[in-house]
């Protein structure tokens, strides 16, 4: 398992006397075979800036960094797999912050590119591969035409075409799951935003938030434009958006509306949940599927990640109870890090919390951050911490009947919807 590193032109070279290590929160340690996968299509090799990589010596058998003109690589992962540690390095510049992506340690083996990670769901409808550019730029320009003034499709038709996102390609390539936002305003400050940060930061948000107010009339268009097929889905929650809940009446009075005249597919909310009573309406309103997003079910962890403004973690719970009590298929959108999503305390609170909750589904989604800012944030350890797959191990035999994957999913049956 050779340490891979690229130069300072960005060229990538696999080193012939450094055996490669991983990372796990402030720990360096070494890889097992058992934890390595081929790197899979769709991922993307990246250097880290202001690092050196720290790999074994084949002729010290001592762990050494790497000398400073040469930077640690990283791999991001396609959705669908979970990163298991992180990359080894060390920052040639502690003030430095990496940008807003999630880092896997890779590694040269047998001829081939080599990534810690466990696929834990199928990759195939979020492939970028399988979405085609130039049919997407057909389709957007064909949507744009039907509905020149819906401000709503013209805001997707960048994220899609200039961010390459493929919740809002799917949106004019009518398959699979679309994207509704609705959102410019948010009740948390999250510290790893990717839409918006403070000017202090010493982050760069990777997308720009929306900045206008829709109307029901152009969520509604967007949503029965969508919703054509049984398989369909409509969501609200985008990474381009704040909290959608916050915008409660657009949304009840559009899905009221569309629920009126058909029944076909099914309405998510991807949320931070903590609006309980706005939750409750958008319940009741016909929701289907609901994700919520989550750190930990620890409220000293949770709130120094997500800042939340008028809400607890305790709010949270409550409103993913209601909407499973209401025949919601519920889901967590599980912000994971080595070294920290795996510790003991941390594992066991999420146990409890999904029981409590009657969870459906745990997406494992690999938190997009700068390293050391985060472990600085958050509590440190209080238990034993484990390894990524023990937990993902604990968690399947735990959690017998929640589904473990990486994005949404619907349930063996729809909830019923009454259209009046």
């Amino acid at each position: 398992m050779k340490l891979v590193y690229a130069d300072e032109q960005g060229n990538v070279f696999d080193h012939p006397a450094y055996t490669a290590l991983g990372r796990s929160g402030d720990s360096i340690v070494e890889l097992l075979p058992g934890e390595l996968i081929p790197m899979p299509e769709g991922a993307t090799l990246v250097s880290l800036p202001f690092t050196k990589p720290i790999g074994i010596s084949d002729r010290t058998e001592q762990m050494e960094s790497l000398p400073n003109q040469l930077q640690a690589v990283g791999a991001l992962l396609p959705q669908g797999y979970t990163r298991l540690y992180l990359p080894a390095y060390v920052k040639t510049d502690s003030n430095e912050r990496l940008p807003l992506f999630g880092y896997t340690a890779v590694v040269w083996k047998d001829d081939q590119f080599y990534v810690a990670a466990e696929r834990c769901d199928d990759p195939e409808r979020w492939d970028p591969l399988n979405c085609d550019r130039n049919e997407l730029a057909v389709q957007v320009d064909n949507i744009l035409q039907k509905y020149p003034d819906n401000r709503l499709y013209k805001h997707l038709s960048h994220c899609a075409l200039e961010y390459e996102c493929l919740t809002s390609s799917n949106t004019f390539l009518q398959r699979w799951e679309g994207a509704v936002p609705v959102s410019y305003s948010c009740n948390a400050g999250c510290f790893g935003c990717i839409s918006e940060q403070p000017d202090d930061s010493g982050f760069v948000a990777p997308q720009t938030r929306m900045n206008f107010k829709p109307t029901a009339d152009e969520v509604t268009e967007i949503m029965l434009e969508h919703l054509r097929t049984p398989e369909s889905i409509i969501s609200f929650g985008q990474g381009c958006e704040g909290e959608p809940s916050t915008q409660v009446k657009i949304i009840v009075e559009a899905m009221q509306r569309v629920r009126q005249q058909t029944s076909l597919g099914y309405i998510n909310i991807n949320t931070n949940a903590g609006l309980t009573d706005f939750i409750r309406a958008i319940v009741d309103a016909g929701l289907d599927l609901m994700r919520v997003s989550t750190i930990s079910a620890l409220d000293d962890h949770y709130n120094a990640y997500y800042k939340p403004r008028g809400y607890t973690l305790k709010n949270v719970e409550k409103s993913l109870r209601y909407a499973a009590d209401q025949g919601v298929y519920t889901s967590i959108n599980y912000l994971i890090f080595p070294g920290v999503t795996d510790r003991e305390e941390e594992i066991e609170a999420m146990l409890s919390f999904a029981k409590r909750t009657d969870l459906k589904l745990i997406q494992m989604r690999n938190l997009n951050i700068d390293p050391e800012s985060y472990l600085q944030l958050i509590p440190k350890a209080q238990g034993e911490i484990y390894s990524m797959q023990q937990m993902l191990q604990i968690f399947r035999s735990e959690l017998p009947h929640v589904k473990i994957g990486s994005f949404t999913h619907v349930p063996p049956t729809k909830r019923s919807t009454i259209i009046n």
